[in-house]
C-alpha cells in the first residue's frame, strides 16, 4: 500500500524545530569582546578594581610628597632626593585584592614624581645581584656593574587596605580605607601617615547582583 504524502501543515513544525536546533548553539555560545582604554573608569561589580588601585596610589603619593620629610631630607643632604622602598600592604578585606598591582602603582607614582629614588624590593634585588655576580666572571671588565654600590633605602612605605560593606535589600554600600605609613629605617620614626577613602553605592537589579 503506498504512503500518503506529508501535508504542508504537518511538515512546517518539523522544519521550524530543525531550524531552532541548528541556531541554538550559536545563540547560547556567542561572545562579544571589545578592547577599551586601560585607563578608562569601569565599575561592573563595585569591588576593588584597577581604577581604584591607580587613583588611590596617586592620591597617597601626592599626600606623602606634600609633607615636610622629603624637603628636610634634601636640605640635610645637599639637595639629594631621599631613597624609598615600598614595603608590604596587607589586605584586611574579605575580597581578593591584587596587592602586587597596587604596590606597582605606588612605585610608579613615586618614580614619576621625580622627588624620590625608589629602591628595588628584596625579591627584585636577588635577581639583580645574581646578574651582577655573573657579570664579574663573564662580562668585559669595562662593562661590569661594580659590587658594593647598592643604594640603601632610608624610608619604607607600608600600610593596609580595609573594607566595610553595608547591604539592605537591593542596595549596597562598599567603603574602602587605605592607610599608609612612611617609616625612617634608621630611627623607626614615622615621618608621614596618610589615608585615602573610597565609598561606592551599588544598586542591584531585580535579577540579582
Amino acid at each position: 500500500m503506498s504512503r500518503l504524502p506529508m501535508s504542508a501543515a504537518s511538515y512546517l513544525p518539523r522544519v521550524l524545530l530543525l531550524a531552532a536546533l541548528l541556531t541554538a548553539p550559536v545563540a547560547c555560545g556567542g561572545k562579544k569582546v571589545s578592547r577599551i582604554d586601560p585607563t578608562s573608569v569601569t565599575d561592573l561589580s563595585g569591588r576593588w578594581n584597577d581604577t581604584d588601585s591607580r587613583l588611590v596610589a596617586n592620591a597617597l603619593i601626592e599626600q606623602s610628597l606634600s609633607g615636610a620629610w622629603a624637603r628636610r631630607y634634601a636640605e640635610a643632604n645637599g639637595g639629594e632626593a631621599p631613597a624609598v622602598i615600598v614595603g608590604e600592604f596587607r589586605n584586611r578585606t574579605m575580597e581578593h585584592i591584587p596587592v602586587g598591582t597596587f604596590i606597582r602603582d605606588l612605585e610608579r607614582a613615586f618614580v614619576n614624581s621625580g622627588a624620590v629614588r625608589v629602591v628595588a624590593s628584596s625579591d627584585e634585588r636577588q635577581e639583580v645581584r645574581a646578574e651582577r655576580q655573573d657579570q664579574q666572571e663573564h662580562a668585559r671588565a669595562d662593562t661590569r656593574a661594580r659590587l658594593g654600590q647598592e643604594l640603601g633605602a632610608r624610608y619604607m612605605l607600608q600600610g593596609e587596605i580595609q573594607a566595610i560593606e553595608d547591604e539592605e535589600g537591593r542596595e549596597k554600600v562598599v567603603f574602602y580605607q587605605v592607610d599608609a605609613t612612611l617609616v625612617d629605617l634608621e630611627s623607626n620614626v614615622k615621618v608621614w601617615v596618610g589615608q585615602h577613602k573610597i565609598k561606592k553605592y551599588i544598586e542591584r537589579s531585580r535579577l540579582g547582583w
